[in-house]
């Protein structure tokens, strides 16, 4: 039951802190964020990437929260951490996403810039977290 309670701890500021539900997560309100500016910067897109980069970039952004939230919600830490690479995987997906997106035109530097510290943000807390489950597992 120990082990099952690690996953709420997340690192911050060299402390432990203890949350009750994921909402409380930095990591998560920093993920559910990066996915509402995800939505937005992808309503400019053309019409004809609907089913093509626009959807692509919008699943694999609120996969990282998403993620979160399920790992949040599992028992044993194996799952845990699985769920936690899997939000790992989906934030280096939006990242090459992102960058591709610049590369043909479609956004412009400074918003990749944005979107690249929010992903850095992310990706170290995501680091923290599965470094803690692995030293207590």
């Amino acid at each position: 039951e120990r082990k099952a309670k690690v996953e709420e701890q997340e690192m911050s500021s060299n402390t432990n802190t203890m949350y009750k539900d994921f909402t409380e997560m930095p990591v998560w309100k920093t993920a559910m964020d990066f996915a509402v500016d995800v939505f937005q910067l992808t309503e400019a897109l053309p019409r004809k990437e609907d089913y093509g980069l626009t959807s692509q970039l919008r699943r694999a952004s609120l996969s990282i929260s998403n993620n979160i939230a399920e790992s949040f919600g599992r028992e044993h830490t194996k799952d845990k951490l699985n769920f936690y690479f899997y939000s790992r995987g989906s934030l280096l997906e939006c990242k090459n996403e992102l960058i591709y997106g610049q590369r043909i035109g479609y956004f412009n530097a400074a918003s990749v810039e944005q979107k690249s510290i929010q992903i850095y943000q992310m990706h170290e807390s995501l680091n923290k977290i599965i470094k803690t489950l692995r030293n207590k597992g």
